[in-house]
């Protein structure tokens, strides 16, 4: 039965199982609903294993000269989170202590930064193809792998939409025909997943949010040829996507297949978000959620046909 009562209510509720939320847009996780959050990642790798997806972890930030080929900084640039540092000389660290230091507005008071050259991980996926970079692949090449991810949002809501957040991504670099055939296979997956679970999912064709749409031609060519899909709960949360990636990636990392540029795609979840559609569906009683990691098993066996 899906949740009901006011937000106020629900922040409750959510806090009783484990929620601590900063109006920043930033939450720590304990108790029941962290052990939600651990059982729906490790569900979300079991479906990886449909492709034998070789695991990867990876660092919260992202070298400014690994993301830039992609065209990252000049297509998103609201949406980029930098690492900063004061500068190491001595007198600008006096300077530093010299002065208030925090403001009466919670600010810093910085002084002079170091040069910024590391970007706090937008997306999961983006070490995965600056990690590969050079590569010629004879087949298709499955990787997944989680992150904390930041973005820029105008509001955050618990759960819903965080200023940092948790990603988990499943990716296939190959060529056109193996990067289409697995967007299908995944689709198909987390359908049965979603209905095995209880959690109706709705996919509706959607331009990428990170787009400029007054200034970029992403956005435009996402119009013309649709290439990203969310599966959304409800009205509007979309707690995964199916992205298609062309040679985009390919290119900008040197990846190769048959000779060419290869293609990518990926499926990509929103912990936080998924957290918030099982408790919405379900409520916050922990011994009414849903067994998510033996119902991912029984997905991954009907279509790999291997052990879960």
């Amino acid at each position: 039965m899906t949740a009901t009562g006011t937000d106020d209510e629900r922040l409750a509720a959510l806090t009783r199982v484990g929620l601590s939320w900063r109006p920043s847009g930033q939450l720590a996780l304990r108790g029941p609903l962290l052990r939600l959050a651990e059982s729906c990642d490790r569900a979300l790798a079991r479906l990886a294993g449909i492709w034998d997806a070789e695991e990867e972890r990876h660092p919260a930030a992202l070298r400014a000269t690994d993301v830039q080929p992609s065209g990252y900084l000049r297509s998103f640039p609201h949406q980029a989170t930098f690492m900063a540092r004061l500068h190491p000389e001595e007198s600008n660290l006096d300077n530093f202590l010299d002065g208030p230091v925090l403001g009466p507005d919670g600010h810093v008071a910085l002084t002079e930064l170091a040069p910024v050259t590391e970007i706090l991980t937008p997306a999961a996926c983006y070490h995965l193809y600056s990690g590969h970079r050079g590569e010629t692949l004879t087949g298709p090449r499955c990787l997944t792998t989680r992150n904390t991810c930041f973005r820029q949002e105008e509001r955050y809501v618990p759960l819903r939409r965080l200023s940092s957040f948790t990603m988990r991504e499943i990716v296939c670099i190959g060529s056109p025909a193996e990067t289409v055939a697995f967007l299908t296979k995944a689709r198909t997956a987390l359908d049965m997943f979603c209905e095995l679970i209880d959690l109706p999912l709705d996919w509706r064709v959607a331009t990428d949010p990170f787009f400029r749409p007054e200034s970029s031609p992403g956005h435009l060519l996402q119009r013309l040829e649709p290439v990203k899909h969310e599966g959304v709960y409800g009205s509007d949360l979309a707690i995964s996507s199916l992205n298609r990636h062309h040679d985009h990636f390919g290119a900008a990392f040197g990846l190769t297949r048959d000779d060419r540029p290869a293609h990518s795609c990926c499926l990509a979840f929103g912990i936080e978000r998924w957290l918030y559609a099982i408790t919405d569906r379900h409520g916050t009683e922990p011994a009414d959620w849903p067994a998510l990691e033996q119902h991912a098993a029984d997905v991954r066996t009907t279509l790999w046909g291997g052990a879960a």
